[in-house]
């Protein structure tokens, strides 16, 4: 039984329609407190322009004595919300499918499960207004003939943020010693809204050289993306290593570190 939370539009007011409960007939809660949860363990969920984005989640929870946890009676699950608390109107980005639990005690279980992100698709949940920091909480639907759902807020936060793309382009190659070379890249992130990429203007990217035999990078001087995420500078070419552009991430974006070009200095 599918627990993915779609929010439509009816009437004008927000409906929870995968719970496919009606608010009035859940006026008793399944005796469900959810004690601890971790979303991708720990780090920020990083949702490509495309596609579904499944992070692992984990927790777990205290119930009544003698409730079945089992699938066929009790779905539970971590829901991210904004707002002063989750509500059956704010659930939207949850799993599509509820996650699997394993009594610890006769009053305690621990579960596994995924939060799913859709960017495109029929079932798409992501807009680009949803790269930030979300609250976690969690709900626990009973499969009776009432359906009755408990909902907790206040478990957390997590962020959400663009993926992002980075190129590196060094010329001439080979250069002569202490002769210029002009480094270029595109600096680009996901576009939740357009499914595509788009540049990211005006972010800090640093530009870093490996010596030819070393084993780290260093910082050269730091530019920033103009137009299109387009990236461009000079420096002096010495010795032979690797020149790599490097964006360490936003409240919004995530880190990435083109892949290096090569210099050959004769």
């Amino acid at each position: 039984m599918r627990i993915r939370a779609t929010v439509a539009a009816v009437s004008g007011a927000l409906a929870l329609s995968a719970f496919a409960v009606p608010a009035a007939q859940a006026a008793t809660a399944p005796d469900v407190t959810f004690t601890k949860v971790t979303i991708n363990n720990g780090k920020p969920i990083v949702a490509k322009a495309t596609g579904t984005t499944s992070v692992p989640v984990t927790y777990t929870f205290k119930h009544a004595a003698g409730l079945d946890i089992g699938s066929d009676n009790l779905l539970t699950g971590p829901a991210l919300y904004v707002g002063a608390a989750l509500t059956e109107d704010n659930v939207r980005l949850i799993g599509d499918e509820p996650g699997t639990c394993t009594a610890t005690s006769t009053t305690t279980a621990s579960c596994k499960g995924f939060i799913d992100l859709h960017a495109s698709g029929d079932e798409k949940n992501l807009g680009n207004t949803d790269a930030r920091t979300w609250k976690v909480g969690a709900v626990a639907i009973t499969t009776s003939d009432d359906g009755d759902i408990k909902i907790q807020s206040g478990l957390g936060t997590t962020q959400v943020k663009f993926h992002s793309k980075l190129t590196t382009d060094a010329t001439p190659e080979p250069v002569r010693k202490n002769a210029t070379i002009t480094v270029k890249g595109t600096l680009t992130r996901a576009n939740w809204d357009t499914n595509k990429y788009t540049g990211y203007v005006n972010a800090p990217v640093t530009l870093q050289f490996k010596k030819k035999g070393a084993t780290t990078f260093t910082t050269v001087k730091t530019v920033k993306a103009g137009a299109a995420g387009a990236l461009k500078t000079t420096v002096k070419a010495t010795v032979d290593g690797t020149y790599r552009f490097a964006f360490a991430g936003s409240s919004t974006t995530a880190p990435i570190n083109a892949v290096g070009d090569v210099i050959d200095v004769k």
